[in-house]
């Protein structure tokens, strides 16, 4: 059909071309693998693309710097902080082996979020804003049910401080350092045996 001069033109497509989101996935799905194996130091751009099988540019497009792309790759599911929150739930007598075991669950998990979390670890090795993200996101998960135990707020928070600590400690000693004993114990022993003595730091003695 024959355009005329005065006839209006349609208005032109906006939005991302299809594919651009697909491709943004497999960026960060690239990152997430390589971050969660080498860490943040070791993983860089021309890595990623190349995991992703795309140019170095095209990345750079997507996420302005490894920091920038680093911190898309810590979204986590919402169901990863269901399952640690849901912890708290059910009798306090209990409660230490409970959070032990969903921290596990976790952070050990062979999906996305147990990738991005050990990713998160790694990084906040040598990157500060990783360690921001790490500490924030531990103690917000603990803090938010544990204030619960208690009245005296300071106390809570040195307890949830401490409770942080040793969580980080068990999995930089699992899947980090890779303690011989330590990462070939089976969970739930690893439960039985860490689980008391969360509980004696999340609900001290009267």
């Amino acid at each position: 059909m024959t355009e005329h001069p005065d006839e209006p033109k349609p208005p032109a497509r906006r939005g991302r071309r299809p594919g651009r989101n697909t491709t943004r996935q497999a960026v960060l799905d690239a990152a997430r693998r390589l971050f969660a194996t080498n860490g943040f130091k070791d993983t860089t751009i021309r890595a990623v693309a190349a995991e992703a099988g795309v140019d170095a540019a095209l990345v750079m497009q997507f996420f302005r710097s490894k920091d920038e792309l680093f911190g898309a790759v810590m979204s986590l599911s919402p169901d990863a902080l269901t399952r640690i929150a849901g912890a708290f739930g059910g009798p306090a007598d209990s409660v230490g082996e409970r959070v032990v075991r969903a921290h596990l669950d976790v952070w050990e998990g062979d999906g996305p979020d147990g990738e991005a979390l050990r990713a998160m670890l790694r990084g906040a090795i040598t990157n500060t804003r990783a360690n921001t993200q790490l500490r924030e996101f531990i103690e917000a998960r603990l803090s938010e049910d544990a204030a619960q135990f208690g009245s005296d707020v300071q106390d809570a928070a040195i307890r949830v401080a401490l409770a942080a600590s040793m969580l980080i400690g068990l999995t930089v000693g699992r899947q980090i350092v890779r303690v011989t004993l330590l990462a070939e114990e089976e969970r739930e022993a690893v439960v039985r045996r860490m689980g008391p003595a969360l509980q004696a730091v999340l609900l001290p003695a009267p």
